[in-house]
């Protein structure tokens, strides 16, 4: 008789998800799904809409993570306008997304995993959040906190507000950056590198002690990874060109154009989710499992053009002997680019052109097809648009950064199920380590909500007719 767990909903991820872990008879692991269940359509309702709408409608789909589809729309727009945008604007775009990435991995670390790694993954549930984090550590969590400010900030002082902010738009962006938003940059730079490093510091004390283990289970496996890289591979965050290579470091496919992304990347779909499956297309599916986000940018780059950030690359690859294919190291690269992004910012605060008010390229709509790419903080997104000859849009395909990393979700869920659940009495903290699989890859779900304070827990077991057999609630 075949039994089913259902851990509902997942806790501290950005929207709403489940997991279900299926049992045989013996209460060994046979399969799981990891089961995204909101449902938003924003390709289907953008339809009749100006493209220059783009950047604000699909800044919606996240409230973690705006300024990526801000980002990648209006790289689209400057396409349908067949523009190349002003030196200016490029720099402040990029300026941009490193406030962005900042803040989104400083959010992701400090606030929703390390309370599984320093309160403990057996810790109490009501306690296990960043509220239990102040209690247990406030000097390392106010310092998580004002990390993730410090990121926020710089994109308020861009954009005008720290959500959804219209500031980059086709053909370039609206104004240039301020004397006053330069010098508050300045002065909070020092604070948030110590944060960094700090935060490093700690995660590599983990994995080198108490979490051996998990680098080990948790999504330790072969795989592509795909990601933008800049000139001479240089890590990229925001252009350059696409490339994927595997688990040994050997380059599969490279100087990959987005435009031709539809050769490359297939689409997949399955009943029991609503979130696409992306794979690399000459594989096929599932075969074709990749990667994405701060591990594959970390894989794919020959380095990073910041010294510190470079420093720390060279011995995350030391560590890992390699390549590292482990996903709980996502954590250790997500410290890594919040430490290249410090320095980024560092760098350009030394750059005249970024006050320059020649930052806004105009024109009409000279395509009626454009495709757009760029990394989200959780890893490469495309837009793609069609348009008529007045600019309305017919067509538009998204493909999400959580998306391409949906297959590598699937199979950590079921590795570290089969290592850690033998039998249908299952420890609380054997399912937060489950649902703590998902979080290594920050998966952002279409909306920002958060358990605070409290993680509800719907667990059942059912038999092969579809009766609850056992359930446990926690609040």
């Amino acid at each position: 008789m075949s039994k089913t767990v259902v851990i509902d909903p997942i806790t501290r991820i950005e929207g709403h998800a489940k997991i279900s872990v299926m049992l045989d008879d013996a209460g060994e692991v046979t399969d799981t799904r990891f089961h995204v269940v909101e449902y938003r359509g924003f390709e289907k309702f953008c339809e009749g809409r100006p493209f220059t709408e783009m950047a604000g409608i699909t800044a919606r789909i996240c409230g973690i993570c705006p300024v990526s589809h801000l980002i990648c729309a209006a790289k689209t727009g400057d396409k349908i306008l067949a523009v190349k945008i002003p030196k200016a604007a490029d720099k402040l775009r990029r300026l941009l997304n490193l406030g962005q990435i900042t803040q989104s991995h400083a959010l992701s670390f400090f606030h929703l995993s390390s309370p599984d790694f320093l309160l403990g993954w057996d810790s109490d549930p009501a306690k296990r959040n960043v509220f239990g984090l102040i209690a247990a550590d406030p000097d390392l969590a106010r310092a998580g906190i004002r990390l993730r400010q410090f990121g926020q900030q710089v994109i308020e002082i861009l954009g005008g507000r720290k959500i959804h902010a219209a500031w980059t738009v086709p053909g370039g962006v609206r104004s240039p950056l301020s004397a006053e938003g330069r010098s508050w940059i300045l002065e909070r730079l020092p604070e948030s590198l110590e944060t960094a490093q700090k935060g490093l510091d700690i995660f590599k004390q983990l994995i080198n002690g108490p979490m051996k283990e998990e680098v080990q289970v948790f999504g330790q496996f072969p795989s592509l990874f795909m990601s933008l890289v800049g000139k001479g591979g240089a890590w990229e965050h925001y252009d350059g060109h696409l490339r994927f290579t595997d688990s040994e470091g050997n380059i599969v496919q490279d100087n990959l154009s987005e435009d031709d992304y539809a050769d490359f990347v297939g689409e997949a779909v399955e009943d029991w989710s609503y979130l696409k499956f992306p794979y690399y297309k000459a594989l096929g599916y599932p075969d074709g499992l990749y990667r994405v986000g701060p591990l594959a940018r970390l894989n794919n780059c020959t380095h990073i053009d910041t010294p510190k950030a470079n420093a720390e690359l060279q011995e995350f690859r030391n560590y890992a002997g390699g390549i590292p294919t482990s996903s709980f190291l996502y954590h250790y690269a997500r410290l890594i680019e919040i430490l290249a992004c410090l320095e980024k910012i560092e760098e350009y605060m030394d750059d005249p052109e970024l006050m320059s008010d020649r930052c806004r390229a105009e024109a009409g709509v000279n395509e009626l097809e454009a495709i757009g790419v760029s990394e989200a903080p959780r890893g490469t997104l495309f837009h793609h648009y069609k348009v008529d000859e007045n600019g309305l849009l017919e067509k538009v395909n998204l493909i999400i950064a959580t998306g391409n990393n949906n297959l590598a979700m699937n199979k950590t869920v079921k590795q570290i199920a089969q290592h850690y659940i033998h039998g249908e009495e299952i420890q609380e903290g054997f399912l937060n380590r489950v649902e703590a699989g998902i979080r290594c890859y920050d998966p952002c779900l279409s909306c920002s909500t958060h358990a605070a304070g409290q993680m509800p827990l719907d667990i059942q077991i059912y038999n092969a007719q579809g009766e609850v057999i056992r359930q446990v609630v926690r609040d």
